[in-house]
């Protein structure tokens, strides 16, 4: 077991943190690393350390600052089964799964070296007699990244590449849960030769969180974690009058018509509900089953959440584990509550026990029936492989359903009928709509975007919302009087 360092200024420094948290490989609970909680001082020394690299690196021109990306392509690509492996080690889903999150991350840096077009400003000629006017875009300077465990690979790439080619510098923290991916990334940034400081990395919880929060060199904050985290990070530092997106939970319903495949649409549907052991902003948790829909998909949901094979993600299985034993034990508390509440466990996932891993933290897919929408359940974010049937009679029930909870962050239509998808992705009050498609993750030329409680602030990750997001805009008015004598 490793103690892991932070890198600071272009240097791996040894933390001289209190307090440590443990990585385990939450198929096995086999301990992988030591975690420093970094104190507020070696926060606050990243931060130092991007503000004096932003001076020099903001006026690298454009075309210099993506070298290093197009560099960091090429890495990313050759040790790509190495990272994979890596998330799955850590985060425990299995290698097709965190080949996929890489393979995402990797669209993000290739989308960010297109700055030079995505950043341009305009410009309007003779707006009064001899008056220009035109909008250029400037860096803002240090910016947070604030990562969660469920995606270490990915989710940092939704902000990273954007925030560098802009200009500016950056301090990453990544989840504590798991670090490692991240931490090997860093070695592949040194190696583009990006200059020392313009990209930090230092470990730790709360304290680390909110130094990033109240550090006056800190310019804008991205987060991603549950929705209450995120309320907490958008109102504290944007009352420190930083620039803020926070991507907060869901709870995504899948409306399934009765004209849907049955085949095809339950295997999507089980995909998007069990996939990453459903810890994922975008899995499926409702399935909302529409009139004549009910008998058939409400037997082959359940036959699909039983047949999965759920295993160490290395080995050939469906699903790997959630990612702590407090996580196991809140789904489950989570599956009794809903059937103490009268809903029906046709298939229980707890007490899942996989040979040879008898001290992993699984919880296989749990289908849930007839749960009272006046049940706790029924609105909270489960963030595990629980799936629960709801039953309706018209399109708009279902609309209703989507509309009146608290999350916005994805919402999927199974059908045959165009003008049933039409009017579905005009009136679900969502901000990312999958029409036949289990999850509607956006490829990284979109944002990612998101709604009501879903979502706190106003661009999002990715594509031409993050440059936006890194950026601020600068409007100039230009009069250049005619000199009296010709000069040329």
């Amino acid at each position: 077991m490793s103690t892991l360092l932070n890198f600071i200024g272009g240097e791996w420094t040894a933390s001289n943190a209190a307090e440590h948290a443990l990585v385990y490989n939450p198929a096995s609970a086999e301990v992988l690393a030591n975690t420093p909680m970094s104190p507020a001082s070696e926060v606050a020394g990243a931060v130092e350390a991007a503000a004096r690299a932003f001076p020099a690196w903001r006026r690298t021109p454009l075309t210099e600052r993506i070298q290093p990306l197009f560099k960091l392509k090429t890495l990313l690509e050759e040790k790509f089964d190495e990272l994979a492996r890596t998330i799955t080690l850590e985060c425990g889903k299995t290698l097709a799964e965190s080949k996929g999150e890489m393979r995402r991350a990797i669209e993000n840096v290739e989308v960010a070296c297109s700055a030079p077009v995505l950043t341009q400003g305009y410009v309007s000629e003779d707006i009064a007699v001899g008056i220009d006017e035109l909008m250029i875009r400037q860096p803002l300077g240090v910016c947070a990244i604030i990562a969660p465990f469920n995606f270490p690979g990915m989710i940092p790439f939704w902000f990273l590449p954007y925030a560098i080619a802009a200009g500016n510098t950056v301090v990453l923290k990544p989840s504590e849960r798991v670090p490692l991916t991240m931490t090997m990334v860093m070695d592949l940034l040194v190696a583009t030769g990006l200059p020392k400081g313009v990209v930090n990395l230092v470990h730790g919880g709360r304290e680390a969180v909110d130094t990033l929060l109240d550090h006056p060199e800190v310019q804008a904050v991205s987060f991603v974690g549950s929705s209450n985290v995120a309320r907490h990070v958008y109102a504290r530092a944007a009352a420190n009058g930083k620039r803020v997106q926070c991507q907060g939970g869901a709870k995504n319903p899948i409306v399934i018509a009765p004209d849907a495949h049955v085949d095809t649409t339950t295997q999507v549907v089980a995909d998007s509900a069990f996939g990453c052991a459903g810890q994922r902003c975008l899995a499926a948790s409702m399935a909302v089953l529409i009139g004549d829909a009910r008998a058939p998909f409400r037997e082959s949901l359940r036959e699909a959440a039983a047949s999965r094979v759920t295993g160490f993600g290395l080995d050939a299985v469906q699903m790997g584990p959630v990612i702590s034993s407090g996580s196991q034990a809140r789904v489950e508390g989570l599956i009794a509550r809903a059937a103490s509440d009268g809903a029906t466990v046709s298939v229980d996932g707890r007490g899942a026990r996989v040979v040879g891993f008898e001290n992993g933290y699984f919880v296989k897919p749990t289908i849930l029936e007839s749960l009272p929408f006046a049940s706790e359940v029924a609105t909270t974010e489960i963030f595990g492989p629980v799936l629960s049937l709801h039953e309706v009679d018209t399109i708009d029930d279902a609309l209703a359903i989507i509309n009146r909870g608290q999350y916005g962050n994805m919402a999927c239509l199974f059908t045959s009928s165009g003008d049933l998808a039409r009017r579905f992705r005009s009136e679900a009050d969502v901000g990312n709509v999958g029409i036949n498609v289990g999850v509607a993750a956006p490829m990284a030329f979109f944002p990612f975007s998101g709604a009501r409680g879903s979502f706190f602030g106003d661009l999002h990750g990715q594509g031409r919302d993050a440059f936006e997001f890194f950026t601020k805009e600068k409007v100039i008015v230009e009069r250049w009087p005619r000199a009296v004598t010709r000069m040329f």
